[in-house]
């Protein structure tokens, strides 16, 4: 089985968010599964030097204003197909804005060209291989789905994973002549969504199937107050659609061999966790003490809750716990946060900014990690945490739900408790949950039993791989003559 993966971001190539550790790690697990998967990526100017070391394999003369060329090579595991493309992806900045802070005013033709090169990828352009499947992922890949559905027969399968339907690549209604798409592609039943171009709504009504990254969060998108707008299409094409909780890389992220963190452990070792609850404290300017440590990795933004947890930052550590965070995103909830620290000095650390190594560090050293969401499709730094023996203190949504297990007394009683669930997201809600997590840690004996239960839970790719390659399977079979 050959599969072609389309993605405008890859670990460790290039990452701004989760998707990249998808966009990482399933293409491995799934190798190990007998699934050959290449992955295609834009070559961003950070990616100069695995560009000068690939093979050309492709040539496209004109790919939305300039010439472009499919370079493959291997990285970190990963069979890559970059798309060079200078005109579009050679400049400052990010994957998707500038150095100004904005989105790249041509946003729409860089990820169309993405979308538009999987296609070719998926019709042959490759000698010597071709894809009987093509796995696009988010809006910035999600018009490969539709360029094949538009194009010629033959042509491969295609499946879609919506990482976060709340980002959804809008554009006004004047780009859609430059796509080079039938003029039928311009209807309710392809682009058009709502006067403008959809290039996830496109993707959404094309693909052959449509998976999410959780099961939880592929029931909350049927509805309307989950769904964003796109709630009936979903509910539309509901027997295509399947969730698959992502998984992590257990290679990457292992306390036991984390070359990253102060002190290597295991289940067996706990004690040896505390040489990293040390570190962490030096890290951040914390006076050493006994008292919880709990932790924010995310970035600052309104759906992930944060506003809630920066209003309540006084009461939390009023009630005898000390807080990291570590993110950047919204400019009001930065300030507040390095407000809390000035008031709080040596009982609060923010960085501001997303560090990678500094994340191994703050699960290998927090006792606890909020993740205090309005909605999450997923959500991959709970996984983290459960790995490390950091238990999770989550909203009852999305992935949340289903990736921890609240520490009531029936999953104590059962020795599967890992965490501590509430909702709803509100101050006082976040401040119970809180409470809860306080006086589990009151008790040493538990604590450590929790710890344990977390880091023995199954967070890996193994079981998703192999739902994935069950529904690749299907499609293939189903589209057998």
């Amino acid at each position: 089985m050959r599969v072609l993966s389309v993605a405008s971001e890859v670990f460790p190539l290039v990452k701004t968010g989760g998707l990249a550790d998808v966009a990482g790690a399933l293409p491995l697990a799934l190798a190990r599964l007998g699934v050959e998967t290449r992955t295609l990526l834009p070559a961003y100017p950070t990616l100069a030097e695995p560009l000068a070391s690939g093979r050309e394999l492709a040539r496209i003369d004109d790919l939305f204003g300039g010439p472009a060329r499919l370079v493959g090579l291997k990285a970190e595991g990963l069979d890559i197909l970059l798309l060079d493309a200078p005109h579009l992806f050679d400049r400052p900045g990010g994957p998707y804005v500038g150095p100004n802070g904005y989105d790249h005013p041509d946003n729409w033709a860089r990820f169309a060209a993405l979308g538009r090169a999987g296609a070719l990828v998926g019709q042959g352009l490759v000698p010597g291989w071709r894809p009987d499947l093509v796995h696009a992922h988010d809006w910035q890949a999600a018009l490969a789905p539709v360029y094949l559905a538009f194009g010629e027969s033959p042509r491969p399968q295609t499946v879609l994973t919506i990482h976060n339907l709340a980002f959804q690549g809008a554009f006004p209604q004047t780009v859609f002549p430059e796509l080079g798409l039938p003029e039928r592609a311009w209807s309710i039943e392809g682009l058009e969504y709502y006067g403008s171009v959809g290039f996830l709504k496109g993707g959404l009504h094309a693909a052959d199937a449509i998976t999410t990254v959780s099961p939880n969060y592929a029931s909350e998108i049927l509805q309307a107050e989950n769904g964003m707008g796109l709630d009936g299409l979903l509910r539309g094409r509901a027997d295509a659609l399947t969730g698959i909780v992502n998984g992590i890389d257990t290679d990457i992220w292992d306390p036991n061999a984390d070359p990253h963190i102060a002190a290597n452990y295991t289940t067996s070792d706990l004690f040896r966790r505390q040489i990293n609850k040390r570190a962490l404290e030096a890290e951040f300017g914390l006076a050493e003490s006994e008292e919880p440590i709990l932790a924010v990795v995310s970035r600052l933004t309104w759906q992930k809750g944060l506003d809630v947890l920066a209003e309540s930052c006084d009461d939390i550590l009023a009630m005898g716990c000390r807080l990291v965070v570590v993110g950047s995103g919204d400019r009001m909830l930065e300030g507040s946060f390095l407000a809390g620290a000035a008031r709080h000095a040596g009982r609060m650390g923010v960085r501001i900014g997303y560090d990678e190594l500094l994340s191994h560090r703050v699960q290998a050293g927090a006792d606890a990690l909020l993740v205090p969401s309005r909605f999450e499709p997923c959500g991959l730094t709970q996984l983290y945490a459960l790995r490390y023996g950091c238990l999770p203190v989550v909203s009852r949504v999305g992935g949340l739900a289903d990736t921890v297990i609240d520490a009531n007394f029936a999953a104590q009683a059962a020795g599967v408790a890992t965490g501590v669930i509430f909702a709803p997201v509100t101050a006082a809600a976040l401040r119970e949950g809180i409470g809860r997590l306080l006086r589990l840690y009151a008790d040493p004996a538990l604590w450590r039993e929790l710890q344990i239960t977390a880091m023995r839970s199954e967070v890996g790719w193994s079981a998703s791989a192999r739902r994935y390659k069950d529904l690749y399977s299907s499609l293939l079979q189903d589209s057998a003559p």
